[in-house]
């Protein structure tokens, strides 16, 4: 009695594509632009987060899973933006104890 092969999970695997971050490239390509570029990026999140948790609050929104999203959004991200100022200044501290 032969025993056919299950195809459909390489075929799932085949259709999935992993999620990718939208970069824009700095204007002149330097750490500091693209560090910049993420804190407005999360001042602009944090923004959109409060007025739609003011929305939230007041009554006026209608899809509550926007406001959480958002929210959840922005401290996703201020997180990240605190792991990359920690590193930084982890990294500065030990440039500095090297050369003492």
């Amino acid at each position: 009695m032969p025993i056919s092969p299950i195809d459909g999970p390489s075929q799932a695997a085949a259709a999935f594509t992993p999620p990718t971050l939208e970069t824009q490239p700095a204007s002149d390509g330097g750490f500091g632009a693209s560090l910049t570029g993420a804190i407005d990026d999360l001042q602009q999140l944090k923004a959109t987060s409060n007025e739609l948790s003011v929305a939230a609050v007041t009554g006026d929104l209608s899809d509550i899973h926007a406001a959480s999203i958002a929210s959840a959004r922005a401290a996703v991200t201020l997180e990240l933006v605190a792991a990359v100022r920690n590193k930084g200044v982890a990294a500065f501290n030990e440039i500095m104890r090297m050369q003492a």
